[in-house]
């Protein structure tokens, strides 16, 4: 069964809810509505990584994290470390959180993975090519899929090297991050190769420009990032079919219902 991984983004600056959030007391409310709405875990962050964010201070990071995390996980919710930093995942895991969700993969900082493997947290080894600031510039390739596989299994290398078991190790193709629209789709067309490396697989999609994209090339107008809810939730479903182990959404209740339609469709139920 696919899981569904809701997004808690505490922070002022993110590319869908930026600011909606952004206080302690918004994001542990936010928190409980999305479990309400049947989230299996969620991915809490206090640091924005749309195109041409700037980093902000670990110390700003964690007084947003910290708290909801330390609430939510008391209330029994399972919870994800959107974070790039050592530090922070440290004091996150000890807050509560079962996985640390790194979009660098263990790049940004070279102590993160050994970090995360002197804990029991699991850990997500994203795609990724530099920071927000210059998100296209390593848009580059020659093959996407076949570099994009690979590259990950550098960063699955790099965990087990750190001590991190295979069980404890999800990778994520990184939709969006140091790719082109048109590049993510291919990397979507090519998913099959990187759900054959046998590692859980975590797809994020969610109202990514990917889909805007999308919509528009089929004479869709869109009246805001929302709109993008449906676009989701159908490739929610699609990566359900693929084998993915969980789909990171900002709408849960979208994304519930198309994986309950879906399951009902395949006769699973």
């Amino acid at each position: 069964m696919t899981l569904v991984m809701g997004i808690v983004n505490v922070t002022p600056d993110s590319f869908s809810d930026g600011g909606r959030y952004a206080t302690n007391e918004a994001a542990i409310a936010h928190g409980r509505a999305l479990l309400a709405d049947g989230a299996d875990l969620l991915d809490i962050g206090g640091e924005s990584t749309r195109p041409g964010a700037t980093r902000v201070a670990q110390g700003d990071e964690q007084a947003r994290i910290l708290p909801v995390i330390e609430t939510l996980a008391a209330e029994g919710a399972v919870i994800s470390v959107d974070t790039m930093n050592a530090g922070t995942a440290a004091a996150a895991v000890a807050a509560g959180a079962r996985i640390v969700n790194d979009v660098s993969g263990g790049l940004a900082d070279p102590d993160m993975l050994a970090v995360v493997a002197r804990t029991d947290a699991d850990v997500v080894v994203q795609h990724w090519r530099g920071h927000s600031d210059d998100m296209y510039g390593t848009a580059v390739y020659d093959d996407i899929v076949a570099e994009v596989v690979g590259e990950l299994a550098e960063r699955v290398a790099a965990a087990r090297a750190a001590g991190i078991p295979d069980h404890r190790i999800i990778v994520d193709p990184g939709f969006g991050f140091g790719k082109t629209p048109e590049q993510n789709w291919q990397v979507v067309r090519g998913l099959d190769e990187l759900f054959g490396c046998g590692h859980r697989v975590l797809i994020g999609t969610s109202r990514k420009r990917m889909l805007a994209v999308a919509a528009s090339a089929a004479g869709i107008e869109l009246s805001g990032e929302s709109d993008l809810d449906l676009a989701t939730a159908v490739t929610s479903v699609l990566a359900a079919q693929a084998g993915a182990w969980a789909v990171r959404v900002h709408d849960v209740a979208a994304t519930r219902l198309a994986l309950a339609v879906r399951t009902a469709w395949e006769g699973e139920g």
